[in-house]
């Protein structure tokens, strides 16, 4: 099976080595948004002899192609998603670190409408809410 990232990198030329499709499809494979160290600890799983270093490389060259979008959540560590997903916000839980992904049609209409009364059009955006768990919910 073919990862989505792993597809999307050939589609943009770029060269695929054996650790770059290994690289890449961890990315696909991963339901969370990882950071270079998570990157590597599960593609060294796969492949013992991919380096850190190796892993820094093709993060960024997939950053700098268009094909990775680079989160900063506010942790200190630089986080990852495939940007060819649908667009979605985020809300960050501050105590657990949980990452939620949402959309939500009337908050995506508002930024429309904030940017025209502005005298803007709205090309993109992005929407991270910092949040804490309501006492006795969940």
């Amino acid at each position: 099976m073919e990862a989505n990232i792993e597809r999307l990198c050939e589609e943009k030329g770029l060269k695929m080595t054996e650790q770059r499709r290994v690289i890449a499809r961890v990315l696909s494979w991963a339901e969370d948004h990882p950071n270079v160290d998570e990157v590597f600890l599960r593609a060294s799983k796969i492949d013992s002899h991919i380096s850190l270093a190796t892993v820094y490389r093709t993060v960024r060259l997939f950053e700098e192609s268009g094909i990775l979008t680079r989160l900063d959540f506010g942790d200190g560590k630089a986080r990852y998603e495939d940007s060819s997903v649908d667009h979605h916000d985020h809300l960050i839980d501050v105590e657990t670190g949980e990452i939620i992904e949402f959309q939500n049609d009337e908050i995506e209409r508002l930024q429309r409408e904030v940017a025209r009364q502005l005298g803007y059009e709205l090309v993109e955006h992005r929407l991270e809410l910092y949040a804490r768990r309501l006492k006795g919910k969940g």
